[in-house]
Order: C-alpha cells, then sequence, then structure tokens
C-alpha cells in the first residue's frame, strides 16, 4: 500500500445541506516519500468562492485531489459531500471528450448524474448560453478552441448542480475573453450556492475571491481574506530602476524593478502598497528566509 492510499486517521466525512462548510482540515498528504501537503486547512462554503495560489509544486492540485477523494490523506479530515454532489474540473481540460461532440460531452455527462428530459433540456441550454457555446453545439469538441473547450469543461462540472464545485486552474491559457466568461460563470456557480474551490495562476482572479490560501512546497504560507493577507504582507516592499540594497531580493514586474527585504523601511525608503502577486512573492521569500 501506498502512502497515497493508505487510510486516515479520521478519513473522509460527508454531511447533509446544513452543513457550513467543506474542506480540508490540518491535512497531511504524503506521496512517493515527500510530503505534498502538511498540515493544511482550507474551507470553502455555500455561495463563496475560496481561491488557492502557489507556484508550480506548491501541492495546489493535490490539495483539489484530496478534497474530491482521489487522494486519501496521511492525517487530518476531509470534510465534503457525496461524491454524487461534487463538481470537478480538471486542468487542461481533460474533464472534455475531445471526439464527441458539445452536445454528446452533455448528454454523456448528463446519463451519469440521471438528468433527463426537460430539466435537461433547459439547464443544457441555460449553460451552453452563458458559456457562449450555443451556437457550437455541433462541433467535435477536439476542434474547438481552447478557451471553448474550458468552458465545455466548466459546464460538465457544473451540469448536475453540485454543491461543491472544485476547479483545477479554470482559466489558464486561455484567451482574455473566455477568461472573463469563465469568471462569470464561476460567479454564477457561486450564487446558486454551490461552494466553489479554486487554484489559479491569475493573482487578480484570486482577489475577487472571499478566501484565499497561498501555498509553497506543501506548506500553507498564509491564508484569509484577500484584504487581510494583503495587510499582512511581510517585510518591505519597494519599485525602481534597479534593485534597492544589497542582498535584498528583486524581481521584474514590467518596466520596473521591485526588491523586498525582510525589514522594516529604511531611512528614506519609500515602500510599496502591494498587490496580491507581490504579496504572495514576499511570503515565499520570508519563508525561505526563515528556514536559512
Amino acid at each position: 500500500m501506498t502512502d497515497a492510499t493508505r487510510p486516515s486517521d479520521t478519513g473522509r466525512e460527508t454531511a447533509g445541506p446544513g452543513t457550513d462548510a467543506w474542506g480540508v482540515f490540518d491535512v497531511t498528504v504524503v506521496l512517493d516519500a515527500t510530503t505534498a501537503l502538511d498540515r493544511v486547512t482550507l474551507t470553502a462554503g455555500p455561495g463563496h468562492v475560496a481561491a488557492l495560489v502557489g507556484g508550480d509544486g506548491a501541492g495546489k492540485t493535490t490539495l483539489l485531489r484530496t478534497l474530491v477523494g482521489r487522494v486519501r490523506p496521511l492525517s487530518g479530515r476531509v470534510r465534503a459531500p457525496a461524491a454524487r454532489e461534487c463538481g470537478f474540473m480538471p486542468t487542461g481540460a481533460s474533464g472534455v471528450w475531445q471526439d464527441l461532440t458539445v452536445d454528446e460531452n452533455i448528454d454523456f455527462v448528463a446519463a451519469a448524474h440521471h438528468l433527463t428530459g426537460a430539466a435537461l433540456d433547459r439547464r443544457r441550454t441555460a449553460l451552453l448560453a452563458a458559456a457562449g457555446l450555443d451556437r457550437a453545439t455541433d462541433r467535435l469538441a477536439g476542434a474547438l478552441s481552447g478557451g471553448m473547450r474550458q468552458k465545455l469543461a466548466f459546464c460538465l462540472a457544473i451540469l448536475h448542480r453540485p454543491r461543491l464545485l472544485v476547479l483545477d486552474e479554470p482559466s489558464t491559457g486561455v484567451d482574455p475573453v473566455s477568461r472573463v466568461d469563465l469568471w462569470r460563470l464561476i460567479a454564477r456557480a457561486a450564487a446558486d450556492g454551490a461552494a466553489v474551490v479554486m487554484a489559479t495562476t491569475y493573482l487578480d482572479e484570486a482577489e475577487r475571491a472571499a478566501t484565499c490560501l497561498v501555498l509553497d512546497r506543501g506548506r500553507a504560507l498564509a491564508s484569509g481574506d484577500p484584504a487581510d493577507i494583503l495587510r499582512r504582507t511581510p517585510g518591505t516592499l519597494t519599485s525602481g530602476a534597479a534593485p534597492a540594497g544589497r542582498g535584498d531580493a528583486s524581481w521584474r514586474r514590467g518596466r520596473r524593478t521591485r526588491s523586498w527585504h525582510p525589514g522594516p523601511p529604511r531611512p528614506g525608503e519609500q515602500p510599496l502598497t502591494a498587490d496580491l502577486e507581490d504579496a504572495v512573492i514576499a511570503y515565499t521569500l520570508a519563508d525561505q528566509q526563515r528556514e536559512h
């Protein structure tokens, strides 16, 4: 038995409609002798969007797969509705059958959820219109643009009105218009009462969420309301034509150079108010400095 499939001490819980929030609680996941998640907690209540951010290898996909029951934690607790009441959109639109048409994809998923008749027709019409796919119903999914495939994958994940909707980087790699369309669909799903947990590489999307979790190498660096995460950004951030001081960490943002150091502002230094992208970098750098 591998670490990923070893039973958890506390396991997975399901609950009825009165549940306040779904999520993972103090969860640790070990994959191939590597700690992929280290005592991580993330929750999302009905009607709310929780965003998960972090670099490659941070543990975002592992957390989402743990939440929907595809990875079993070594310890901690997972609280989620029954599988039939979850919707999952994997990364890269892999939830789409490319050799089926748009309508055939809908029919296939509808059959799995026992959706038929007029209720299915109404749901199909509403979702495809909202996604801008109503004129592409006879096209093979493999012939759609990347953005259209992503929107189809979203429609398949939300078709059965899940109580928990889990999205793995739904807007990565799509055009700006499709990204706006996808966010509109996500907001509508939350407004209809779904709890939405999404990983995203776009920090402007994370800023719109009710809750945000910053992950790095499987550890939670910050969590809470995005505005609160910004207020708690560690260290001092500046912007200029070159790094502000010797030994400062620096990176490019557009034509300017961001600089960061862990202490308070130096004499004459004008701190920059961080956006979420700057804040995530600052939290990561601060964590790395603590390790050294």
